[in-house]
């Protein structure tokens, strides 16, 4: 093999050599669905890994520039996710490197990874637990030097409709009324085996596996991302969560929980609401509440923001892979 042979040929760089056909500033460019693994360390010093799809833009504020360098976006992701886990610290190193890697291009860089975070939980009531998944998206923008930090989460959770609940509890009046004679006296353990029977509850609520979409601006002066804190404020706020593993006895819990809090949409939307309120690490949120209904072919939706600072990062899209138009 000749030397020639071990030379570095040079290649074209298009993005450099070639002119815009037509000159003009872009918002974002870059690369969508990028597949890389990530890890999450908690509070209690263990660390979660899981797959993740990334978005990587920055702007391209040169307006005779044909493109970015997108490859290099990619490396820098590659090195950080990599080498550290995931935290604000290490989403504002690398927006700084997108732009230090784009010095004269641009002056704004995002950054969203979307994934799943798996949890343990605990059963209702009997001595078990089970996994759960909760689909988390971490948002990072950089402009110039501010940056800026969010977090989308879902949580399910089941939904009891309480005019569904008032008309069955009507039908069951109305069937004791056919059995039970007025005036007449009442036999105890008649009523309690009328009462556990199909003759004596002929009708029940509707209830629905329902979703809280939510955006939040964190403080970012976060050490570690509080997925399971902000998880556990939107299910106690809403009392419902769905579980994992069940037995009677859960199944029996669950239908006591969902039985103290029969809600519509709008009930959900402003628990929610009071909870991240409370929670003054969060500068402005966003969330959707939707309840997927028995009743109906169509959702019953309520949505519910904080509204300050004139709302949410361009370009970030919705809080967790689903599309919404109300954002």
């Amino acid at each position: 093999m000749s030397n020639d042979d071990n030379t570095l040929r040079q290649m074209p760089d298009i993005a450099h050599e070639v002119t815009p056909e037509v000159a003009g500033k872009l918002d974002w460019v870059g690369m969508g669905d990028i597949e890389l693994p990530v890890r999450i360390d908690d509070a209690q010093g263990n660390t979660v890994q899981s797959t993740a799809l990334v978005t990587a833009y920055v702007n391209l504020a040169n307006a005779e520039e044909k493109g970015i360098h997108m490859s290099r976006l990619y490396l820098h992701l590659d090195q950080a996710f990599r080498e550290r886990s995931l935290s604000p610290a290490v989403l504002r190193q690398l927006l700084r490197s997108f732009l230090d890697s784009h010095e004269g291009l641009s002056d704004r860089a995002l950054v969203r990874v979307d994934f799943d975070y798996m949890v343990r939980r605990r059963a209702l009531a009997s001595d078990n637990e089970g996994w759960r998944r909760y689909p988390v998206s971490m948002i990072g923008l950089m402009d110039g030097s501010e940056f800026s930090l969010e977090m989308g989460l879902e949580v399910l959770y089941s939904s009891t409709c309480p005019c569904s609940a008032a008309l069955s509890r009507q039908l069951i009046q109305e069937q004791f009324e056919k059995t039970f004679a007025a005036g007449e006296a009442l036999d105890f353990e008649a009523v309690k085996e009328w009462l556990g029977s199909e003759q004596g509850i002929v009708a029940t609520p509707h209830s629905q596996r329902s979703a809280a979409e939510l955006r939040v601006r964190l403080a970012p002066s976060f050490q570690l991302f509080p997925i399971v804190e902000l998880v556990d404020l939107i299910e106690g706020a809403l009392q419902t969560p769905v579980q994992s593993t069940v037995k009677r006895e859960d199944e029996q819990a669950f239908a006591l929980l969902n039985g103290q809090n029969l809600m519509f949409c709008e009930d959900a939307g402003r628990r929610i609401k009071v909870a991240l309120n409370s929670d003054d690490r969060i500068l402005d949120f966003w969330a959707r509440c939707t309840h997927f209904e028995s009743l109906h072919p169509h959702n019953a939706v309520s949505v519910v923001t904080k509204g300050v600072d004139g709302g949410f990062v361009p370009g970030s899209g919705s809080p967790v892979r689903l599309d919404h138009s109300t954002d």
